[in-house]
């Protein structure tokens, strides 16, 4: 699914919307976009209200001098993987302070992926106060093509674990 830069306004602005409401903060992690999600949520106006952290650790280094992800879950799994796309999000959440944190992990291509882990597959990983959720998907497309959808799925679901989590 082609997602517009409208799209991914809307998206950002709904979820601002939310976090507002709530009063509630928002951190991210980002390997594979590269700080696109960061670039969506502050591309709203009065952003700085619910937004403070984006963590850009596309080095595994990084995941793990920034976010605490232990290098030995990143050799054990993969910095592609659920256990490591978790500790990302929670990582974020913890280091921030945020009620809320996602984090994107993938291969955007067009080199990269392996007949396990092909182009196109990414985690992503949504941490609020009682939950860690995390899901695999396998995105069609161009290298801006699965980063534009891996913001949109993760615009998405931070929405959907809103929706779930009490206050």
């Amino acid at each position: 699914m082609v997602q517009t830069d409208n799209e991914l306004d809307r998206l950002a602005q709904t979820l601002g919307e939310a976090l507002r409401a709530r009063c509630w903060h928002i951190a991210c992690a980002e390997s594979c976009t590269g700080g696109w999600l960061a670039k969506s949520l502050t591309d709203v106006s009065g952003s700085s209200s619910w937004f403070g952290w984006g963590f850009v650790t596309y080095a595994n280094a990084a995941k793990t001098a920034m976010l605490g992800v232990p290098a030995a879950l990143i050799d054990a799994h993969g910095a592609v993987s659920e256990p490591v796309a978790r500790a990302m999000a929670e990582g974020a959440r913890r280091v921030s302070g945020a009620e809320v944190a996602v984090a994107v992990t993938g291969i955007a291509g067009p080199h990269g992926g392996t007949s396990a882990k092909p182009v196109g597959t990414v985690w992503i990983a949504w941490a609020s106060p009682d939950t860690i959720h995390a899901e695999h998907e396998l995105f069609a497309g161009d290298r801006e093509a699965v980063r534009r959808q891996s913001v949109a799925h993760a615009l998405r679901g931070m929405l959907v674990v809103l929706d779930r989590v009490q206050d």
